[in-house]
């Protein structure tokens, strides 16, 4: 008598990037079959697809989200999945939309929204009495003077923006028209609508990053990374180190306002990425959380090699309404580090056409690199902030304590240097 096994659990996975590997490995491990909706800007080869996806699926997320939803809807009724899931941050809204209309496991539209449109987040967080510096909503360029009641510098951000796409500094109420301008033309080009944007009071202090997970709404923090200090006018990311040096009652704290925030905006299941500044002597600030696996899977990479969480394939398990494994350590509180991670984000450190990237081919044999991502190569057109290209590499690294980390990021400082060619008609 032939044995009958029960199905394998099905997710659909919205606008993952095919060279970044760790949330297909997520899936293999965890015994989730993939139904991959591919970015628009990538072409998958049916005799090349990445482990644990099943099928493929083009959508128009972004451009045409009924129809997508509609081909989604019939998908369902003919061969239903368990869940649906993103990491990327623009998705996240039409991802909780099509959950909630297909009776899936998800965030809510609600929360979805708060966590991608940081006007809603700024005073979600507010009205829970969290740390927030004080900011400004304009719905029109027009309206930048509202702002200059704000003590300066600001910084100006799309509401619905990602990465630093348009995030740009202005130091003065003198600059702050040209700036608010400029933002809004960027995220006019750039972005499908324009939702407006935020100007908010400068944190002056060093960033961190926090990886967690929620289930069942108790929140465990995986890692607590160092960020850097930007400083501006433009914050293009540089380097992430984890676990951060930091003394425990700054850990403590850290660690209190990301879970408060996650009660604030409603985030009870699921991988988060936040982001946050200390300053006033160890006060955090949190800029942005995002309901999602951060980097595209990075941020698996980075908690995994600091507490041995499986990030990637616990956030699968949640998405298809599946219990994740037993996290490590008590919720609501740091898990143990029993290592460090690092990604030194690439700089653009130039816009114009790039004519040779320097330096990764060497970085790749080094034996603390696990992944060398390259985004960008010789050829490609980066444009000068605020707008943003993309960035051109990842280097991903493993070490026995940050402080090794840190040393190896000063010697990749040394190492990676990119020459651009000028193109006609960008200044």
């Amino acid at each position: 008598m032939t044995e009958l096994h029960p199905p394998r659990p099905t997710v659909v996975l919205v606008y993952q990037r095919l060279s970044l590997p760790w949330i297909f490995e997520g899936a293999h491990r965890a015994g989730i079959d993939i139904v991959l909706v591919p970015r628009p800007d990538e072409c998958v080869s049916a005799d090349r697809l990445p482990p644990a996806v099943v099928e493929v699926l083009p959508l128009d997320v972004e451009g045409d989200p009924a129809k997508a939803l509609g081909i989604l809807r019939e998908r369902h009724e003919s061969a239903p999945f368990d869940g649906i899931t993103t990491p990327y941050d623009p998705a996240v809204p039409f991802v909780a939309d099509a959950a909630e209309a297909l009776g899936l496991p998800g965030l809510g539209s609600e929360t979805a929204r708060a966590v991608q449109d940081k006007r809603i987040m700024r005073r979600r967080l507010a009205e829970a009495g969290l740390n927030v510096p004080d900011f400004v909503v304009l719905d029109d360029p027009g309206e930048w003077a509202a702002a200059a009641r704000l003590t300066f510098p600001v910084v100006v951000k799309p509401a619905n923006g990602f990465s630093s796409l348009g995030v740009t500094k202005a130091d003065s109420p003198q600059q702050l028209r040209a700036v608010v301008e400029e933002v809004w033309q960027v995220c006019r080009d750039s972005m499908s609508h324009v939702a407006g944007l935020v100007v908010e009071e400068y944190l002056d202090g060093p960033e961190y990053a926090v990886e967690s997970l929620a289930h069942r709404g108790e929140v465990q923090v995986l890692s607590i990374g160092y960020k850097g200090q930007p400083v501006g006018p433009h914050f293009e990311e540089g380097v992430y180190r984890a676990p951060a040096p930091l003394p425990p009652h700054v850990q403590e704290d850290l660690v209190r306002e990301v879970v408060a925030a996650h009660g604030a905006l409603g985030v009870t299941d699921g991988p988060t990425h936040t982001e946050l500044r200390l300053r006033d002597g160890g006060r955090p600030y949190l800029l942005e959380l995002g309901a999602r696996v951060g980097g595209s899977g990075v941020s698996h990479y980075i908690a995994a090699h600091v507490t041995g969480a499986d990030l990637a394939a616990d956030a699968l398990r949640i998405a298809a309404g599946l219990d994740p494994c037993p996290l490590p350590g008590p919720p609501a509180q740091p898990a143990r580090a029993i290592g460090a991670a690092a990604n030194y984000i690439v700089p653009c450190g130039g816009s114009g056409r790039i004519a040779a990237i320097h330096g990764l081919d060497e970085l790749a044999e080094d034996p603390r690199v696990d992944h060398v991502l390259q985004m960008l190569h010789p050829g490609d057109v980066v444009r000068p902030y605020p707008e943003f290209t993309g960035y051109p590499a990842f280097i991903l690294s493993h070490h026995p304590c940050a402080e090794d980390a840190e040393e190896f990021h000063r010697t990749i400082e040394q190492t990676v240097r990119i020459d651009y060619v000028p193109v006609e008609g960008q200044q």
